[in-house]
């Protein structure tokens, strides 16, 4: 039952999560962490690619990615799985590449921007190493990648969680998203790594 309670809160997180980008087109947009940005960034054209590159792919990515771990869906429906898994391939890479570029103009300065940045890189690499294996049909190379790529995926929802709670902490956003940078992607990699690690000794 906790096994099953966990799925399905992970499960929706990541469904809430993943539609969260359709705010940006239903309502004014300097709203949340727009607010902390420049008009002149704002304005520009180049950023604006990036950003809506980035939240709109990486909205697709983890909304679809959770599916992908369902080993029913596996054994009963390959091909979908194929299909989803080349659609989140497409999306992760996208999102990622923007992210990277979008990161050095986070909110907060260096520190921030090189925890977004890092945490870019390694979505973008995990999901094309991901990809590379399952090409070489290396299942359970693929797999691991996979893990560690929807784990990089999930910052979205981990800075949600822990972004609010952090501002309460420190009573104060900018030293919260400092923190946050980081904290949104690193106890994932980590939960991914005990993931593939028992995986790896059954």
């Amino acid at each position: 039952m906790v096994k099953k309670g966990l799925w399905i809160l992970f499960a929706s997180f990541a469904l809430l999560i993943g539609l969260y980008p359709t705010i940006y087109f239903l309502i004014d947009r300097e709203f949340g962490l727009l607010n902390s940005k420049s008009v002149d960034l704002l304005t520009n054209t180049f950023w604006n690619i990036g950003f809506y590159t980035h939240i709109i792919f990486g909205g697709i990515a983890l909304f679809i990615g959770w599916m992908q771990f369902s080993p029913k869906m596996r054994n009963r429906r390959m091909a979908l799985h194929q299909k989803v898994g080349k659609v989140y391939v497409v999306a992760a890479l996208l999102s990622a590449l923007a992210g990277i570029y979008i990161g050095f103009f986070a909110t907060g300065g260096w520190v921030s921007s090189t925890g977004f940045i890092c945490l870019g890189i390694i979505w973008f690499y995990t999901t094309l190493k991901a990809y590379l294996y399952i090409k070489r049909a290396e299942i359970q190379k693929h797999q691991k990648m996979m893990v560690y790529s929807y784990a990089a995926c999930f910052a979205a929802v981990t800075l949600r969680i822990w972004l609010p709670i952090l501002t309460m902490v420190y009573g104060d956003f900018s030293k919260a998203y400092l923190v946050v940078a980081w904290l949104c992607w690193i106890p994932n990699l980590i939960v991914a790594y005990l993931i593939t690690s028992k995986t790896a000794n059954q």
